[in-house]
């Protein structure tokens, strides 16, 4: 059955909107804004939180560009 463009559209807005989301939490708090991207068995988080501890920036630039790529 094919999808009409409004709901491709919806999709995509939701996406948007989840990200943005997920950028600020990032922001915040980093770890936190890569476990719900990536989960925890994903070695971005480890790194990230290795990162956060050892810089708030670095933390923040890592999570925002892990949100980014996924």
């Amino acid at each position: 059955m094919p999808t009409s463009s409004g709901d491709i559209e919806v999709r995509r807005q939701d996406s948007t909107l989840g990200d943005l989301l997920r950028i600020a939490l990032a922001i915040l708090l980093p770890p936190l804004g890569v476990l719900f991207e990536v989960g925890i068995a994903n070695k971005h988080f480890w790194i990230n939180i290795l990162l956060t501890l050892l810089g708030f920036l670095p933390g923040v630039i890592h999570a925002v560009w892990v949100i980014a790529r996924y």
